[in-house]
């Protein structure tokens, strides 16, 4: 199986230990898995006089994604016979979806990530992003104090009077969190009411989610995303441009890095941009397909 592409991020350590990250780690986990093989006898059962038994035959083989959009493209007209576009044009065929603006059949093909390195505030903008769209998030209820970790915006790092701020900042507040956990814990054994519950996992949960609340939106979350191609254009669009906030902006022009490995036709039309602020982003004349 084909490694999928990934943009890791270096963890960094304060004086004190506390772990942090500078930048978004965009790993693609799951992509399309097409296989055709099994429409042959759909095909086969039109008159022979139209060709389509010949559709499976194109010696031009495309990544997973593309073709499934394909197919669910070329389905809609029944363009399976040897007048179709063949797949030697599909950079042609996508271009007139896209400029015709039948993004439809985008939908057809999903890709997942694994998105770390990102802070709660990029989260929460994530999130909005709701139609194609699924997300499975670290919940900071369950989880212990042991996998906390912090991210440094960029425009902190290259100034040390900020960058001194946010390491302070961690530190401060990962102790903070300790010493909360430790409070909350205290009064659990001593039968608080508040703070009882029936099952251990309920008491851990009690504990975390009422310890949680002093952590800065730099904590970081990491987060599994899923969407169709149609979304993942739209969220490029949004995001990976100078109009975005600068945080989000990296991680959308990373994960556009990596889908136009796994995808380059579908993401064909996208050019990369300098922007005035030393930032990268996209753009593209077919916006909104």
């Amino acid at each position: 199986m084909r490694k999928l592409p990934a943009i890791n991020a270096p963890v960094f350590h304060t004086e004190k230990g506390i772990p942090y990250l500078k930048t978004p780690g965009v790993v693609l986990i799951n992509q399309p898995d097409c296989c055709l093989d099994g429409v042959q006898e759909f095909l086969d059962g039109f008159d022979e006089s139209l060709g389509f038994k010949d559709y499976l035959k194109d010696p031009i083989e495309l990544s997973p994604g593309e073709k499934i959009c394909k197919f669910a493209g070329q389905l809609c007209y029944m363009s399976f016979g040897p007048k179709r576009t063949m797949n030697s044009e599909a950079p042609k065929y996508f271009d007139n979806i896209k400029s015709s603006g039948h993004g439809s059949v985008l939908e057809h093909a999903n890709w997942t990530f694994l998105f770390y390195g990102i802070s709660r505030s990029v989260t929460h903008e994530l999130v909005r992003h709701r139609a194609g769209f699924g997300f499975s998030q670290v919940s900071q209820r369950y989880v212990s104090g042991k996998v906390l970790r912090f991210v440094e915006r960029p425009e902190y790092q290259n100034d040390q009077i900020l960058h001194d701020n946010f390491i302070e900042m961690i530190d401060t507040s990962a102790e903070r969190y300790e010493k909360r956990i430790q409070r909350l814990l205290e009064l659990q054994k001593t039968g608080s009411e508040i703070m009882s519950a029936d099952a251990k996992t309920d008491l851990r949960k009690k504990v975390q989610q009422a310890a949680r609340s002093c952590l800065p939106n730099e904590t970081e979350a990491p987060i599994v995303v899923t969407a169709n191609a149609r979304g993942w254009r739209h969220f490029t669009e949004m995001r990976a441009n100078l109009h975005a906030e600068i945080e989000i902006r990296a991680l959308a022009f990373n994960a556009y890095i990596c889908l136009r490995e796994v995808a380059p036709i579908i993401l064909n039309d996208y050019t990369e941009d300098s922007l005035s602020d030393g930032t990268k982003g996209v753009s593209t004349q077919y916006r909104k397909v």
